[in-house]
């Protein structure tokens, strides 16, 4: 009966890890696509960093109307 068990855990086994496997592939890619698109948005925030920090010059730099 000792012969039993190794077959049952295979039985089971064997499954589980080809379902965790494929699990794990999908994971993988999902993190990179999240990465990707972490890129953009981190390119997109330094273009509007930049215009943000130049049109706050733009206002240091005209001149102050009287009564203002």
């Amino acid at each position: 009966m000792e012969w039993l068990v190794p077959i049952v855990v295979a039985l089971i086994g064997g499954p589980l890890v080809i379902v965790v496997q494929r699990l794990r592939k999908e994971n993988t890619d999902q993190h990179a696509e999240s990465r990707e698109i972490l890129n953009i948005v981190v390119t997109n925030l330094d273009k509007v960093d930049k215009k943000l920090d130049n049109h706050i010059d733009w206002h240091l730099k005209i001149p102050k109307r009287k009564g203002k």
